[in-house]
């Protein structure tokens, strides 16, 4: 006959093991804020030099010349946010396009295959976008799609500034077209998880109405969904600013703002990346220090700003 166990021992055996589960999740949450706080003050320790000789103008002087000692960031912070701004104007609207269809409109012996396939976009290592975008989309937009914006915008006041200039292949276009490809499968596949969470019986009630596929999606799923599509192109938006190799590869690195998104340019992570084995002299090093304080900056900003929205969503979709 089995003897049954002590209900005294097993609640304490209970006890200890929930107070150690909570012991280890705290743990886990201070480790962050600590490992955070040590990026902090490691950056704003490492870029004190530069900040100190060149104050807030660092942030809005353009010229970068390591021979004078005389930096700024002006043009990385510029290229930085137009190459992530022509990545997310793409990606974004694609993104949900495909996500549409994969969840509403496609077979589903395709769902599968198409699905995997913009999975594995986002296995593939930056530097190999990088040396695709170099050897072979470069040249392609350079013999096709500049030109052909060239000849069309150059007439049109305002616009044939933004596509002046003689197609060089590379530069902030091409830069911005290879990160919205890399951030392509981000906003895909959260996109296409949050719209497949949508209970069905939402979407039959709408069609037993007599919604449109249109209007189902516009009405039903968009609004339903649209917390976690916020949240992947949040996702995607940070990717973006922080990509370094690809970006590196197909941008131009040229420490100059141009109006035109055909022209070279650089962005704060190819910056560091390019120059940082050359910096020898101590303004030099801790000017790419202070990049990397304000990339950092510019990327909390963005995730409080979609923090901030998302709370707003929340908060309206409760009232």
């Amino acid at each position: 006959m089995a003897v049954k166990p002590d209900r005294a021992k097993v609640l304490q055996k209970l006890k200890v093991t929930d107070a150690a589960f909570r012991g280890l999740t705290r743990a886990a949450a201070i480790a962050v804020l600590v490992i955070l706080g040590g990026i902090i003050v490691s950056l704003i320790h490492g870029s004190s030099l530069a900040l100190g000789q060149f104050g807030f103008s660092f942030l809005w002087t353009e010229s970068w010349n390591p021979v004078t000692g005389n930096f700024g960031a002006l043009a990385p912070i510029y290229g930085t946010i137009v190459t992530s701004i022509i990545a997310m104007a793409i990606a974004v609207p694609i993104g949900l396009f495909i996500s549409l269809f994969l969840t509403e409109l496609c077979p589903m012996v395709l769902r599968r295959p198409i699905g995997i396939a913009i999975e594995l976009l986002a296995g593939i290592p930056s530097i190999i976008y990088g040396i695709w975008g170099l050897f072979i989309f470069a040249p392609f937009l350079q013999t096709t799609l500049q030109p052909f914006l060239i000849d069309v915008f150059g007439n049109i006041p305002l616009l044939n500034s933004l596509f002046a200039g003689p197609p060089y292949g590379i530069g902030m276009l091409t830069s911005g077209l290879v990160l919205a490809i890399m951030v392509l499968p981000f906003i895909t596949s959260i996109s296409r998880d949050v719209f497949e969470a949508v209970p069905p019986v939402l979407k039959e009630a709408a069609y037993g109405v007599g919604c449109t596929t249109w209007e189902v999606v516009r009405y039903v799923v968009l609004p339903y969904a649209r917390v976690g599509v916020i949240g992947g192109v949040m996702l995607g938006l940070g990717r973006a600013l922080g990509e370094t190799m690809a970006v590196t590869f197909v941008i131009g690195n040229a420490h100059r703002i141009s109006g035109s998104i055909l022209a070279p340019g650089t962005t704060i992570s190819a910056t560091i990346a390019n120059e940082f084995t050359e910096a020898v002299e101590d303004i030099y090093t801790s000017s790419l220090i202070a990049l990397g304080l304000i990339l950092f900056a510019i990327t909390f900003i963005v995730l409080a700003l979609a923090r901030y929205m998302l709370m707003r969503v929340q908060r309206k979709a409760g009232a």
